[in-house]
């Protein structure tokens, strides 16, 4: 199964939006519910107050047409508006208004609103005031035709008014998103500027002392304090480095002096070689160490198959007993452009956990210059579900672990070293029994 992505990319919600999109949508939202607003209660009170003219004026009218009709019958009755028209039917002709007007017969006193289409189809409408008597039915009506094409035209205008204003606030958004974002861009440019310096640059001098001059602030003391964390981290890695590599060097030494006396007996032997390549293993694992913890990569010509001999020869001499056998195949001149410590700790922990978790069978290190990989397969009890997933998880040791020694850093040393070189590593389950663990060097090379 694969390792976990060591570095996973950041996740983004799928409705997130910029800040500058954020202050422009504001602003077209808010001045199209502003103006749309004031657009409806424009309207709203410009319809209420007319009708309210209207049917008082009306009123008024009627009552006088009624009263002029009373005094004198035949006398033309007088409007102070030119678009009212009246009509009186008399009680002997209601049943002629009931054929010709059915519309106006059935009508109540008050005022009415009657809208319709003329026969040539165009539409008429008009407001009607009606005063029935015993004897006498008043109808006064108001032509409403000049004044709904005038509220039409008003409507237009007013829906105009909303679109032209919605645009405004669109282009007042984007002047202020620019005016609002041009600091915090600034900052964000000198922020990334500065990220490629050993000192990072003070940012707060650069702004005034407001919101965003704040953010300088906060972002420059924590910058300084992330520097002398990073400063502090550097020269303890460095100091432990040197003071492990003195009496490593010792050891060395001593080993070396002790293996060249002729006189020595197989069993001592045997117990120095053991010391020198545990010294040769911690004096790699720590270059190892000290490029993770500079997070540089080192360059170097290791030989894949010589040394996967070496780390089998190492562990053969401690099988104390166990019916393992291990072997090499595949094609040699897999050669890889980096250090061999590097290597030699990410293939050795695989050889190793391989060669610790197998009682009896075999590990077999294949080698495939071709896809510039190299696997390590091994006869053990196998991976669980569980344990691929967490594998590579630094201090979780699997279910095999059980009595056996380590702190369970190898495999996350391993991933942070895959991560750092670019390589790929990848531990399944054998097909039938085992586990078989890939490494793959994206920037190996093969050699005749």
């Amino acid at each position: 199964m694969p390792a976990p992505d060591p570095a996973p990319a950041r996740r983004v919600s799928r409705y997130r939006r910029r800040l500058r999109s954020r202050i422009i949508l504001s602003f077209v939202l808010l001045g199209f519910g502003l103006t749309a607003l004031f657009a409806f209660a424009t309207n709203w009170t410009r319809t209420r107050v007319e009708n309210s003219l209207v049917e008082d004026v009306m009123n008024r009218n009627i009552d006088e047409y009624a009263r002029q009709y009373f005094a004198d019958p035949d006398r033309k009755p007088e409007f102070g508006v030119q678009q009212m028209l009246g009509r009186v039917v008399k009680k002997d002709r209601f049943d002629e208004l009931r054929v010709e007007q059915p519309e106006w017969y059935a009508l109540s006193d008050g005022i009415h609103s009657i809208q319709g289409k003329n026969e040539d189809g165009s539409p008429f409408a008009y407001k009607l005031a009606v005063r029935k008597t015993p004897d006498e039915w008043f109808f006064l009506a108001y032509d409403m035709t000049q004044a709904i094409r005038s509220e039409e035209q008003f409507n237009r205008a007013i829906y105009s008014s909303v679109i032209f204003f919605t645009l405004l606030s669109l282009v007042v958004g984007l002047w202020a998103a620019s005016r609002v974002m041009s600091p915090v861009s600034e900052l964000a440019r000198r922020l990334q500027a500065s990220g490629s310096e050993a000192q990072p640059e003070a940012l707060a001098a650069h702004f005034p002392d407001d919101e965003v001059g704040q953010l300088a602030e906060a972002l420059d003391d924590y910058a300084t304090r992330l520097t002398e964390v990073v400063q502090r981290d550097r020269e303890f890695n460095a100091d432990v480095s040197h003071e492990l590599r003195t009496p490593l060097a010792v050891i060395k030494g001593a080993v070396e002096l002790l293996l060249s006396k002729p006189e020595l007996d197989e069993k001592t032997r045997a117990r120095l070689q053991r010391i020198q390549r545990a010294e040769q293993q911690c004096t790699d694992l720590i270059s190892a160490l000290l490029l993770l913890s500079r997070n540089e990569r080192g360059h170097g010509a290791t030989d894949v198959a010589k040394l996967s001999e070496q780390l089998l020869d190492a562990h053969r001499s401690q099988l104390g007993g166990k019916p393992l056998e291990l072997r090499v195949e595949g094609e040699r001149g897999l050669v890889v452009d980096a250090p061999e410590s590097a290597v030699n700790v990410a293939l050795g922990n695989l050889i190793g956990n391989a060669v610790k978790y197998t009682t009896s069978g075999e590990v077999i290190v294949r080698l495939h210059p071709e896809d510039k990989s190299v696997e390590v397969v091994d006869s053990g009890p196998g991976l669980s579900a569980e344990d691929a997933a967490r594998l590579f998880e630094r201090g979780y040791r699997g279910t095999h672990a059980e009595h056996s020694q380590g702190g369970g850093i190898g495999l996350s040393i391993v991933r942070r070293l895959c991560a750092l070189y670019g390589w790929q590593v990848r531990v399944v389950p054998g097909e039938e029994r085992g586990v078989v663990a890939t490494l793959t060097f994206a920037a190996a090379r093969s050699v005749a």
